[in-house]
């Protein structure tokens, strides 16, 4: 294995998690009712669970300073984050959790190839190169499959 395995596994197996969270969240409407209040209960269940990793790996609350010196937009992510959860539970019994999933990872693919060939928000320039750009296409293309094979 390469410096980078462990990336590549990490990165694996949080994405072979993700259709299960689709699932369960998607399961758990059927009792809770509305998206909102199924992601608010993901996103509890989630501030937990990471609240006691911290604790039992006993990592340190970062510094006050740290903290001070961030941005406003910075503490975005966690409304993606909500925006995704909910995005999903809203989609996945309508049209399914392949095509669901299918679609988000189409979409993250587009907008990654944008933040990366114009190292947005401080990351670093990649360029959207013609094989990067026919990866995405190809990635659209499975999408569409996905999306007509349910039909």
């Amino acid at each position: 294995m390469n410096d980078k395995s462990i990336y590549f596994i990490a990165t694996l197996m949080g994405g072979a998690g993700l259709p299960v969270q689709v699932a369960l969240n998607a399961l758990l409407r059927r009792y809770v009712g509305q998206p909102m209040q199924v992601t608010f209960i993901s996103y509890l269940a989630g501030t937990l669970a990471s609240l006691a990793i911290c604790w039992f790996a006993r990592y340190p609350l970062p510094a006050t300073a740290a903290i001070s010196q961030t941005s406003w937009w910075m503490w975005l992510g966690g409304c993606l984050g909500t925006l995704y959860v909910w995005s999903t539970i809203f989609a996945a019994a309508k049209i399914g959790t392949a095509l669901t999933l299918a679609l988000t990872i189409a979409g993250q693919m587009i907008c990654a190839l944008f933040l990366d060939h114009y190292g947005v928000i401080g990351l670093t320039k990649v360029s959207a190169n013609p094989l990067r750009i026919a990866g995405v296409v190809l990635v659209m293309i499975g999408v569409s499959f996905v999306a007509y094979a349910k039909k």
